[in-house]
């Protein structure tokens, strides 16, 4: 799905506040007006019964700045995740083209007296690259010390990450690292939002889904528009056994296209009990087996997310929509504001 968006409605940074952002309801399939409102008010529209599903994955520190060995030039790798067991790990590389087979990169720490690190580097296909680190290197530790929050592009930093984004650009019950970008839906929600959406009956449960790289490749030569890369997940029992539970009357409210796309992949496969891989696409005639109800941001045109959001909601439902908050000026994007599609 396509639309104009004038570049200024591109949030570059959150909200004050996590949860003072704006809010737009919209029915399914309907023709009816959005409403206005705000995220302080999402509670107001959830009923006793239902439950709202969040996903704990926490984002990795996974961009990292070094420099070539020999020649110092500057290189920028975005780790992915591991190969199996080992210090080998994916990653996207900018400038990919200037990384030859077996290059060593220097990465530094952000604090000087942390020291550096070298690693090598192996092209796959473009823009990717295998590398891997001395094996001692505790992987996770060292993107602590060295590593900046994924930002994605159209968050424009050319400083680098500022200190508040290792914060904002996460979630306030993400716990589980595997993420290279923020299920940013849930970036709205606050200790307090969810103490009142708990008052009026609604109950929260929790799914793990790690967001891979599509926001990175988007836009690529040959890639087509709706292509998902395959990311892990896992239904915690508990979460599994609250769904599917026949007593439960409620609604599935969804908190982002990652948590739906966790439940609806473990649905088609049977609510699997341990970690699991989706490649699944959801999008032009996809049908939803588990969500009733979605809590979403703004997303960029012509991407999985939008297409998933239009098959949820109807595509002339969300063209109406998204053309209203172009008009209304709502901000766009991961820092940007909210729709719930009920």
């Amino acid at each position: 799905m396509e639309y104009e968006l004038p570049e200024e409605l591109i949030a570059q940074r959150p909200s004050a506040e996590r949860d003072g952002g704006r809010l737009m309801v919209v029915r399914r399939g309907s023709e009816a007006p959005p409403i206005h409102s705000a995220i302080r008010q999402l509670p107001d529209w959830l009923q006793a019964g239902d439950v709202l599903v969040v996903n704990r994955s926490r984002v990795i520190p996974a961009r990292l700045r070094g420099r070539r060995l020999p020649g110092g030039g500057a290189v920028e790798l975005l780790v992915i995740a591991p190969v199996a067991a080992s210090a080998r790990w994916r990653a996207l590389a900018r400038p990919a083209k200037r990384l030859r087979d077996g290059q060593r990169v220097e990465m530094r720490a952000r604090d000087p007296g942390a020291g550096s690190l070298v690693v090598t580097v192996h092209p796959l296909a473009e823009g990717e690259v295998e590398i891997t680190f001395p094996e001692e290197t505790d992987v996770h530790r060292w993107l602590d010390v060295a590593g900046e929050p994924p930002l994605p592009p159209y968050i424009r930093r050319p400083d680098g990450a500022l200190p508040s984004d290792a914060e904002r650009y996460q979630t306030i019950f993400a716990r589980e690292p595997g993420s290279i970008a923020a299920p940013t839906a849930g970036l709205h929600l606050t200790e307090d939002l969810l103490v009142r959406i708990r008052a009026r009956g609604v109950r929260i449960a929790e799914v793990v889904l790690h967001v891979g790289p599509a926001t990175f490749l988007a836009g690529q030569p040959g890639r087509s528009a709706l292509a998902v890369e395959p990311e892990r997940y896992r239904i915690p029992g508990e979460t599994r056994d609250l769904l599917l539970d026949p007593a439960r009357a409620g609604r599935i409210v969804a908190v982002g296209t990652t948590t739906t796309r966790a439940l609806e992949a473990a649905a088609r496969a049977g609510w699997p009990d341990r970690d699991q891989t989706t490649d699944l696409v959801l999008g032009p005639g996809s049908t939803f087996r588990v969500v009733d109800a979605l809590l979403t941001n703004f997303h960029l045109p012509r991407s999985s997310l939008l297409a998933l959001v239009a098959a949820f909601a109807g595509e002339k439902t969300i063209r109406g929509a998204y053309a209203t908050a172009v008009e209304a000026r709502y901000r766009f994007y991961s820092y940007g504001d909210a729709m719930l599609l009920i």
